[in-house]
């Protein structure tokens, strides 16, 4: 490995399915998109990787699903500010304790994302501490590869009482911003109907 193009052995991948869904009106991680489930759509862009993870709340259906994929749970720790850094804070922990070096992330609600988007995601990120996706609709700072040293100034952040918005803490590390052409590609279901509207072809 290389400190330029890190490899696909020393990542681990972890989707992000532990929100409340309160826009969507039902637990959106396991709405159907398609022939498959919204959360499995995203969770085929980290087959590639050493070691998968899925953030879910206790109980949910999108545990329920995390089990037969075979996917190891990360629950948020309580004591923190609620919020997807939070989930991002158990992803580092866990691909530290896998001895792995970088955590690529995802939300489920973006089954449209590249099939290459940590691919160059790893490309771009250098030094950087982190890379994300950026396209001409804005920032995707939750489809992104972290170094799992940043472990230490996220919970040191998170600690302090108020969750930052990933936005400005991906500011406030440097990371590296990385340009996507396709920014439907990163569009966000948040809703049932923007489900429907990504559903539709182009």
């Amino acid at each position: 490995m290389t400190e330029s193009h890190p490899t696909t052995e020393r990542v681990g991948g972890m989707l992000l399915a532990g929100g409340q869904s309160r826009r969507f009106g039902a637990e959106k991680a396991v709405a159907r998109f398609g022939e498959t489930l919204m959360m499995d759509a995203v969770a085929e862009r980290f087959a590639r990787f050493a070691d998968f993870a899925i953030s879910a709340r206790p109980g949910s259906a999108a545990a329920t699903r995390a089990t037969r994929l075979h996917a190891t749970i990360l629950n948020d720790d309580p004591s923190l500010p609620s919020g997807p850094l939070a989930g991002v804070l158990e992803g580092l922990k866990w691909a530290h304790a896998r001895n792995l070096d970088f955590l690529a992330t995802a939300p489920c609600d973006a089954p449209l994302l590249p099939t290459d988007v940590f691919e160059r995601l790893l490309d771009a990120i250098g030094l950087a501490p982190a890379a994300f996706a950026v396209t001409s609709v804005g920032d995707h700072p939750l489809c992104a590869v972290w170094q799992v040293a940043l472990q230490t100034p996220l919970e040191h952040s998170l600690r302090g009482g108020v969750h930052p918005s990933v936005r400005s803490f991906l500011a406030e590390q440097h990371a590296e911003r990385v340009w996507f052409d396709d920014a439907r590609a990163f569009a966000n279901a948040n809703t049932a109907d923007a489900l429907l509207a990504l559903e539709r072809p182009a």
